[in-house]
C-alpha cells in the first residue's frame, strides 16, 4: 500500500535533485529517504528515480507519477486546512485571491456577502502569474482570473472557470494628440507612437494589442511598462506614450486625457473566476453567484450612455 511518507520522498528528489538533499529538506536521514524510496519503487516494480555521482533524477516512470503525488499530497494539504478552520473556529475560510482591479470593483460586494453569511474570508491580491501558482498549489480555494479571449489559463482539470465579465479595452491618449478629436480612432494612425504597457509582457491585454497590430502591419513599441493604471494615466497625459486599458480599471478618468474606443472589431480581456472543485463549502457557490450578479450589474451600468471624452 501506497504510504504519503513515499510520495513526499519522490516529490523532494525531484526539487532537490538528490536524495541527500531531499533528506535535509524533509528533516529525513538520508537512509529514511533511501527506505522511502526503495518501498515505493518495490510497488510499482520499476525504477522511479536513477542516482548517479551528480545527484538523482527521476525517470521516465518517476516523471510521470510525479503529478499524480503532487495532486494527493495537495489535496491533502487543501483537506487538512479546511477542516482545522473549521475545528479552530466553528466556521470555514474561503481563501480567495484577486487581481487589483478586480479587488477594486467585482469583488468586495461578494465578499461583504459571505461575511454576512458567516463565512471568513482570506484576501490574496496579485498579477495573474502569482493567482495562478496560488491556485495549483491548492493555496487558494478561488481566484479571479483574466486572459485574452480564446485562451486556456494554465490549470488542471481540478478547476472550475466560470466567466464573468467581457472587459473592453479603450484607447488613452494625451489631450493634444492629433487623435484626440476621434470617434474611432484607426489603430493605424498609431503605428508611430510609443507604447504604454504591463510589467509582464506576456499580459494577455499587450498580446491582443500586439495581434490587432499586426493585422496593422505594425509591431506596438512599447517604451515604458507598469501595471499601475493610475501610473498608465499620468504618463499618458504627460504625453510619454499612448495605452490601452481595461474599462474595469479606467475608474474616472483623468480630466487630461482623452479615452477613445478603437476601430474596427472591439478588443476586450476575459475575465472569470476558477474555483478548485475539490471545495465541497457551499461558500465557493455562494461567491460564484454573487460575482455573477456584481458583473451583470457592472455590464449594465457600461451599457448606459457615458461620454469619455475631454
Amino acid at each position: 500500500m501506497l504510504e504519503l511518507r513515499q510520495l513526499h520522498a519522490l516529490r523532494a528528489i525531484a526539487r532537490e535533485g538528490s536524495l541527500a538533499a531531499a533528506a535535509r529538506s524533509l528533516h529525513y536521514s538520508q537512509p529514511t529517504i533511501t527506505h522511502h524510496l526503495s518501498v515505493l519503487e518495490a510497488h510499482f516494480d520499476a525504477e522511479l528515480v536513477r542516482r548517479g555521482p551528480r545527484g538523482a533524477v527521476l525517470t521516465e516512470l518517476g516523471t510521470a507519477l510525479l503529478p499524480h503525488a503532487e495532486a494527493v499530497l495537495e489535496r491533502l494539504q487543501s483537506a487538512e486546512r479546511e477542516v482545522r478552520d473549521l475545528a479552530e473556529r466553528g466556521t470555514h475560510t474561503l481563501h480567495i485571491g484577486t487581481f487589483p482591479t478586480a479587488g477594486a470593483l467585482l469583488l468586495p460586494p461578494a465578499v461583504k456577502s459571505l461575511r454576512t453569511g458567516g463565512v471568513n474570508v482570506s484576501l490574496t491580491e496579485g498579477e495573474l502569474p502569482v493567482l495562478l501558482k496560488g491556485l495549483r498549489a491548492r493555496e487558494l480555494d478561488a481566484a479571479l482570473v483574466f486572459s485574452q479571449p480564446g485562451d486556456r489559463l494554465d490549470l488542471d482539470d481540478d478547476f472550475d472557470v466560470h466567466p464573468l465579465l467581457h472587459d473592453p479595452l479603450l484607447l488613452t491618449l494625451p489631450l493634444d494628440h492629433p487623435c484626440a478629436q476621434q470617434d474611432l480612432v484607426p489603430l493605424d494612425a498609431l503605428r508611430d507612437e510609443d507604447w504604454i504597457g504591463a510589467a509582464d509582457p506576456g499580459d494577455p491585454c499587450d498580446r491582443l494589442l500586439s495581434w490587432a497590430c499586426a493585422k496593422a502591419d505594425f509591431e506596438p513599441v512599447h517604451t515604458l511598462r507598469t501595471d499601475d493604471y493610475a501610473m498608465v494615466q499620468g504618463f499618458v497625459a504627460a504625453g510619454a506614450g499612448v495605452a490601452v486599458v481595461p474599462r474595469l480599471a479606467l475608474g474616472t478618468p483623468r480630466d487630461d486625457i482623452a479615452v477613445r474606443p478603437l476601430e474596427g472589431a472591439p478588443l476586450a480581456r476575459e475575465i472569470s473566476v476558477a474555483v478548485l472543485r475539490s471545495t465541497a463549502a457551499p461558500s465557493i457557490r455562494d461567491l460564484v453567484a454573487a460575482l455573477t450578479r456584481q458583473a451583470l450589474q457592472i455590464e449594465q451600468r457600461w451599457r448606459q450612455p457615458v461620454d469619455l471624452s475631454n
